[in-house]
């Protein structure tokens, strides 16, 4: 480096060894630093700015990947076994699906509704827990009851079938969600209470649009049931295993409320749900001195649960503890499975997993 006093002119430079030479000099050199500096410092800022894009767009892309994931199972989750394994120890060598809401999860009910013979029981399955069930699911078995929900509803709206059974689920999961958003700051519902709110309104919805269905007549000319001879709309008619759906069979037309109202048809319906010591204690007698059966049914109904009538249930195996549809096969290793299956209750499930 050149002492002070020497010639500090360059090739390019006119100046002479002077003061202001100098200091002309320094201006120079500073600004050439200031600028290498301001340059420096726009690489450093430009580098930063690119890595803080660059994790936006990891992060974004993740979060692109996730809903993608969730849109694609927003029916239902873990539903990829026909059966599950239930025990109620669990160990360090062997855990068990011991709870109601993994048993929801992992049993495929969003593909039962679709299936008719399974329609109603995953139905009452469904009121059962809004009833008093809906508090003990975790919060993707939360959010699954109310997607299967959505697609029960779809369904109805759809082939408009089973609209009364819909009504009163969905009138049971509304006042059960009203008692539970009062209870708020006390942990009973999992998730946003916006979001429960919100649900809410959707319940109410769904019921505007079922009170807002008009059956329409089917543009079919040949035989009807009025057409039957009397004795096999009289069978037909013993074949209903509900009261109600009795009574609005008799209100299509006169000649069939004459036969809705038949004792013997009444009688048989009491017989099939309630046990003779339940009816002897709810005989009511009509103003010829008979038993009114009709009325004594309405009573029995008010006073004791009706007999339940599936065409399909789950089954639960005593020997592997294995529980699936019925029908479906499981790795069980007695040497008749069939006699070891048992037959469960939309009740029967949820008790299953009460401790």
């Amino acid at each position: 480096m050149p002492f002070l006093g020497q010639d500090w002119r360059s090739p390019g430079q006119s100046w002479v060894k002077t003061a202001d030479g100098w200091k002309r000099f320094l201006d120079e050199k500073s600004g050439s630093f200031v600028s290498d500096l301001s340059s420096y410092r726009n690489r450093d800022v430009y580098n930063k700015e690119n890595l803080f894009n660059s994790l936006n767009y990891n992060v974004a892309a993740k979060k692109r990947k996730k809903d993608m994931l969730n849109s694609k199972t927003k029916t239902q989750y873990f539903h990829q076994e026909k059966w599950i394994y239930v025990h109620k120890g669990s160990t360090k060598e062997r855990h068990g699906y011991c709870t109601l809401g993994e048993a929801f999860n992992r049993l495929d009910f969003s593909t039962a509704i679709l299936d008719s013979r399974r329609f109603n029981y995953v139905v009452r399955l469904l009121e059962l827990i809004a009833k008093s069930q809906l508090t003990s699911l975790s919060g993707i078995a939360q959010k699954n009851f109310m997607n299967i929900l959505e697609k029960v509803v779809l369904k109805v709206l759809e082939d408009q079938q089973n609209i009364r059974l819909i009504r009163e689920l969905l009138q049971t999961l509304y006042t059960s969600l009203c008692t539970l958003v009062q209870r708020v700051g006390k942990c009973v519902l999992v998730g946003n209470i916006n979001m429960w709110v919100y649900r809410m309104e959707t319940i109410l919805h769904w019921q505007q649009q079922l009170n807002n269905i008009q059956i329409t007549r089917p543009a079919f000319k040949g035989l009807t049931f009025t057409d039957l001879p009397l004795c096999l709309q009289l069978n037909i008619m013993q074949r209903l295993s509900d009261g109600r759906d009795l009574v609005s069979l008799g209100q299509v037309a006169p000649n069939l409320h004459v036969l809705s109202e038949d004792r013997l048809l009444w009688k048989r319906l009491c017989q099939y749900h309630f046990s003779e010591r339940q009816i002897r204690k709810r005989l009511i007698l009509s103003d010829k001195g008979q038993l009114d059966w009709k009325k004594m049914y309405f009573k029995l109904v008010r006073c004791y649960p009706r007999k339940e009538q599936y065409g399909d249930t789950l089954q639960l195996c005593k020997h592997c503890h294995i529980l699936s549809w019925k029908g479906t096969d499981h790795p069980c290793t007695a040497n008749n499975p069939e006699s070891c299956s048992i037959s469960l209750s939309p009740q029967d499930f949820i008790n299953l997993f009460k401790f």
